[in-house]
């Protein structure tokens, strides 16, 4: 199968190794996030099938107009994979500044209903009509990490997405589901083994992003008949299931 996608957050960690496995399977890939030079490289590499869409997801104008540039260069949208998303610096929630904590509800929570919203149009509208849906969860959008309000609270707020677009996109076909993945080596859990070696403790257990890529693939392969409602990857020896 191919088709055409749009990946927000697509220039580092699981949203650019998703957009380099839809590129190297054929698909058309629209590439979503605010810094446009990271966009390039990936681009340069893989060739026209790349769109180059710098936006930030917290502007729905913009996250409206990377869809439609997308659906002119692919004819349609097939999949959108809405991964874009922060984490915010760990404090106990009376030390949670409030800029930080809209900031995280903006880009988290909000941007991933603009890009679910102007995804949801497209599919709804076109011949024929459908698509799908994956919204990058998180395992924290089932059980919390220390000092991460604003990151729990709005990824538990996804998987309340997940299943209203689900219900809503029944009678247009349009699929979704929720990846929750944890700890893929990104910059973000970058900063936590290197805070590890630096506090002389051990590091958090950690998988590559190829594996979450690769479930992405999977879930976005699916017939519309089909889909994966949640599916968690995560670090084997991550303490989700128990004590650690």
């Amino acid at each position: 199968m191919s088709g055409t996608i749009l990946i927000t957050g697509a220039s580092s960690g699981i949203g650019r190794a998703a957009a380099e496995t839809f590129l190297k399977g054929g698909w058309v890939v629209g590439l979503l996030a605010r810094r446009r030079e990271p966009l390039e490289e990936i681009a340069l590499a893989h060739g026209p099938a790349a769109l180059v869409l710098p936006a930030d997801v917290t502007d729905p104008a913009a996250v409206e107009n990377a869809v439609a540039r997308l659906v002119a260069k692919g004819g349609r949208l097939d999949v959108l994979f809405n991964n874009a998303g922060m984490f915010g610096a760990p404090a106990s929630i009376d030390e949670v500044a409030l800029d930080d904590w809209h900031q995280i509800l903006n880009v988290n929570l909000n941007g991933m209903f603009y890009a679910a919203r102007a995804a949801f149009a497209q599919m709804r509208r076109q011949d024929p009509v459908g698509g799908r849906i994956i919204n990058n969860g998180s395992i924290s959008a089932h059980v919390p990490r220390e000092g991460a309000v604003g990151y729990t609270v709005t990824k538990h707020a996804i998987t309340g997405l997940t299943r209203q677009l689900s219900l809503d996109g029944r009678p247009h076909d349009i699929a979704c589901g929720q990846i929750d993945i944890g700890n893929a080596r990104t910059p973000l859990l970058d900063n936590l083994i290197e805070k590890a070696a630096k506090d002389g403790t051990p590091p958090p257990p950690y998988m590559e992003v190829e594996p979450a890529a690769d479930a992405v693939w999977q879930m976005a392969n699916l017939p519309l008949s089909a889909n994966v409602q949640f599916m968690t990857i995560m670090a084997t020896k991550m303490p989700y299931i128990g004590r650690g």
